[in-house]
C-alpha cells in the first residue's frame, strides 16, 4: 500500500505527489469514441457522480463524456509502485465497460475521431462550467474535445518554496515533449507534430491569449505577483464573455505550469499520456528528479534559473512539440544550465545526459529505469507509433496499431514496434 500524506499539515517541496491520468473510452470493434464516462461512474458508485474515491486512487469525469480520469486521491508520498494501483483501476474500469462492448484506449489524441461531430460534453454536475467554455471557445475541435494527458502536482509552502519550484519547473517544461510525446496522428493522418496534443492545446484559447500565455509561465515568484500579473489579467480579459463569473477561478489558467493556490501546488500539464500507467510514472520520476536537482542548485544557481526568459524557453518548447527528441537545441545558455558547453544538441541527447547525471545520485525505481532506458533506445511513444505504421497507412493499419496499444494498456506492457 502506498501511504497518502497527512492532509492536516502543510506539504513542503517533494513531500507529496498528485497524479492524474486521462483515458479515452472506445468501442471494442472499431475503437471509435464511446461517450460513457457517466455510466462507468454510476456503476461504480451506484448513482451518477463526478468523482468516486477508490482508496489510494479516485475516478472522475472530464469535459468530454468519452474521457475518464484516474488519479491519486489526494497526494501520495512516493511515485514508486503507483503504476500498479493505476493498473488495477484500468482493469476495474474495463470490467465495467465490458457489457457495453467498450474498453479504454491510451494515447493523447484519438487518431481518427471527428471532434466537430462526435463531442459530447459531460452533462451532469459542473456542466455549467463546461457549457461556459463551450459558449466562449467552441469546444468542438481537437483543442478541447480530443486531448488526454497526464498531470503532475507538486506541493510548495510559502513564497520562497514556490519561487524555487516554479523556477525549476519552467526549465524542465520545454524538454517534456521530448520524453512524453504520444500524439503524432489525428484526423486519420500524420500531423507535422510528434506532440499534436500540445499544439492543439497551445491554440485552443487564442480568443483570449492571456489564458494560455506562452505555455511557459512568466517569471513570477510570489503569490501577490502571480495574482496581479497572471490571474487578474485573465479574469479581466474573460469578463466580457463571462458576465456571470462562472470561469473566474484559478483553474482558468491554461499555462503548462499552473499554480494551484487553493492546494499550494504547481500542476504540470505538458505530459502526453503513455501506453500504460507505469510508463507515465517513469516519465514523472524523471521530471521530479530533474526538478529536485534544480531546486537543490545542482545545475545552476537559483538567480540564474529565475531569470531565464520565457520567450527563449517557449522557442525550445515549440521545437520539441514538433520534433520530439529529434528537436535541435541551439540555445547555448540553456545547454550551459546543464553543464554543457556545446553549440547545439538534440533534445533526446540532452535528456539522456541529464538522466545519466541524475541516476548516479538520485533514486529511480527499477520499473522507471527500465522504461526510461526503452525511451532512450527506442524513442518517444509518438515515434514508436509512427514506426509501427507503413509509410502510406490505411485506416485498417491505424486500427491494428491502436488495438496493440489497447493491449499494452490492458496488459501493462511497453509498446515497441
Amino acid at each position: 500500500m502506498i501511504p497518502t500524506v497527512n492532509k492536516k499539515r502543510p506539504l513542503h517541496l517533494f513531500d507529496g505527489f498528485g497524479v492524474e491520468l486521462e483515458y479515452m473510452i472506445v468501442d471494442n470493434a472499431g475503437l471509435n469514441v464511446h461517450a460513457a464516462a457517466d455510466h462507468v461512474l454510476a456503476k461504480a458508485a451506484g448513482r451518477i457522480v463526478n468523482e468516486i474515491s477508490r482508496g489510494v486512487t479516485a475516478w472522475s469525469n472530464e469535459l468530454a463524456l468519452h474521457v475518464i480520469e484516474i488519479k491519486t486521491d489526494g497526494a501520495v508520498n512516493t511515485l514508486e509502485g503507483l503504476g500498479a494501483f493505476f493498473q488495477q483501476d484500468i482493469g476495474g474500469i474495463e470490467q465495467l465497460l465490458a457489457p457495453a462492448n467498450a474498453r479504454l484506449m491510451p494515447g493523447s489524441v484519438h487518431p481518427w475521431m471527428d471532434p466537430f461531430h462526435e463531442l459530447k460534453l459531460w452533462p451532469h454536475e459542473y456542466n455549467p462550467i463546461y457549457e461556459a467554455y463551450n459558449r466562449i471557445f467552441d469546444c468542438r475541435g481537437h483543442g478541447w474535445a480530443n486531448l488526454q494527458s497526464t498531470h503532475l502536482n507538486l506541493p510548495f509552502h510559502g513564497d520562497e518554496e514556490f519561487a524555487r519550484l516554479h523556477a525549476a519547473l519552467r526549465l524542465v517544461l520545454p524538454l517534456i515533449p521530448a520524453m512524453a510525446a504520444s500524439s503524432p496522428l489525428a484526423d486519420g493522418e500524420r500531423k507535422p507534430f510528434l506532440d499534436f496534443r500540445m499544439e492543439a492545446y497551445r491554440c485552443n484559447a487564442m480568443k483570449i491569449p492571456s489564458i494560455t500565455g506562452l505555455i511557459v509561465p512568466e517569471r513570477v515568484y510570489s503569490a501577490a505577483d502571480y495574482r496581479e500579473r497572471i490571474l487578474e489579467v485573465m479574469y479581466r480579459d474573460i469578463a466580457p464573455y463571462d458576465p456571470d463569473g462562472v470561469l473566474q477561478d484559478e483553474w482558468l489558467n491554461s499555462r503548462g505550469l499552473m499554480a494551484r493556490w487553493d492546494r499550494c501546488a504547481i500542476e504540470v500539464r505538458v505530459i502526453d499520456i503513455q501506453e500504460y500507467p507505469a510508463a507515465d510514472v517513469a516519465i514523472l520520476e524523471w521530471i521530479v528528479e530533474l526538478a529536485r536537482s534544480l531546486v537543490d542548485g545542482e545545475w545552476a544557481a537559483l538567480a540564474i534559473q529565475m531569470d531565464f526568459p520565457e520567450e527563449e524557453l517557449y522557442h525550445i518548447l515549440l521545437d520539441t512539440i514538433c520534433y520530439g527528441e529529434s528537436a535541435g537545441i541551439g540555445n547555448q545558455a540553456y545547454l550551459a544550465l546543464f553543464g554543457l558547453q556545446k553549440h547545439a544538441l538534440s533534445a533526446g541527447e540532452l535528456c539522456r545526459h541529464i538522466f545519466d547525471q541524475l541516476r548516479t545520485t538520485h533514486h529511480f525505481s527499477p520499473e522507471a529505469l527500465q522504461h526510461l532506458e526503452l525511451i532512450f533506445a527506442e524513442g518517444s511513444l509518438a515515434g514508436r507509433i509512427l514506426r509501427a505504421l507503413p509509410e502510406n497507412f490505411s485506416r485498417e493499419d491505424l486500427l491494428n496499431v491502436y488495438k496493440r496499444l489497447c493491449g499494452c494498456l490492458r496488459d501493462a506492457k511497453a509498446f515497441v514496434p
